[in-house]
């Protein structure tokens, strides 16, 4: 079976740079994705795109070349429901990732004991809607409420334009909430404007609500240094989002969780560097003591907590 790719859309990078930056021992990409292959796993008939396949043989070299220890590997939507290619991920690591899933609630119990016992430890909500259909609420409900006796979060994302909305649902949630990526904030406005103090707020007041500061290449419109050695100073990668991050990693230090989005699906402008993605890391935990718990304390906590 072969599947033609959306076009417009770049393939990973090939040879991503070794990073300058050194994390600390154990440290855990907690948002990466695989893709098929779409011969072995094919993609879901009502997928909003079609991606380059991304295996986890290519996941874990990756891991290993960068210097990271585990993997936390997201659902990606053009699998739909159909959670066979992360849960084989999770079946091939030795214990070294664990696994978001998207279900529907016609998801059996049988079903979600196995995922826990093959590693995983979440659902994600999706509700950008240029990636996926409408989802009735109520149902995203019941589904959180299924999830949590067995010690599952809900992974939300969204952009920061739908936060009002969302914000009464995402309050009601019974379980640890961890946005992705900051809740794609525009980092051409005020980091202390409206639009980012309201994400702000709601971390401050439900402390059950984590965020992943990733996906500086999604956000940024700066873009990353010309080339990999200009890193420091100003010229750090995607500088226009570091203060966003900064200010989330420094205000919710033990709520924070970092991962590369590899394969980067969806990228026409530029597919990013994975070393440089993290040399970002010390511009925004600037800390020894920040880096550990941003890539290991808070996702060991999060996925391994029986090692902990």
């Amino acid at each position: 079976m072969s599947f033609e790719k959306t076009p417009g859309w770049l393939d990973w990078h090939a040879k991503p740079s070794k990073p300058r930056f050194t994390v600390p021992p154990g440290s855990v990409d907690a948002h990466c994705h695989v893709f098929g292959p779409g011969a072995v796993f094919p993609y879901a008939a009502g997928r909003k795109y079609t991606p380059c396949d991304a295996s986890r043989q290519q996941l874990y070299a990756l891991r290993d070349h960068l210097g990271l220890a585990r993997n936390v590997v997201v659902q990606a939507t053009c699998h739909g429901t159909d959670n066979r290619a992360m849960v084989d991920a999770l079946k091939h690591a030795d214990g070294r990732a664990r696994g978001v899933a998207t279900v529907k609630r016609t998801v059996t119990d049988h079903e979600l004991h196995y995922m826990h016992a093959c590693g995983v430890r979440g659902v994600r909500f999706n509700f950008v809607r240029r990636l996926v259909d409408f989802t009735p609420r109520d149902e995203l409900l019941e589904i959180a409420g299924r999830i949590a006796p067995l010690g599952w979060h809900v992974v939300v994302y969204f952009e920061a334009v739908d936060l009002p909305e969302l914000w009464d649902f995402f309050t009601a949630l019974p379980t640890i909430v961890v946005v992705d990526h900051m809740g794609r904030p525009d980092v051409g406005q005020p980091v202390d404007g409206p639009e980012f103090e309201l994400f702000v707020k709601l971390m401050r007041e439900h402390g059950n609500v984590w965020s992943k500061v990733s996906c500086p290449e999604r956000l940024s419109r700066t873009g990353p240094p010309a080339l990999p050695g200009e890193v420091s100073g100003e010229q750090a990668p995607y500088r226009d989002v570091v203060p966003f991050a900064r200010r989330i990693v420094e205000a919710f230090p033990d709520r924070v969780l970092w991962g590369t989005d590899w394969p980067h699906p969806n990228l026409k402008d530029h597919m990013p560097d994975d070393g440089l993605l993290v040399d970002f890391i010390p511009h925004i935990a600037v800390t020894t003591e920040l880096q550990t718990q941003l890539l290991v304390t808070n996702p060991m906590h999060l996925y391994w907590p029986e090692e902990t």
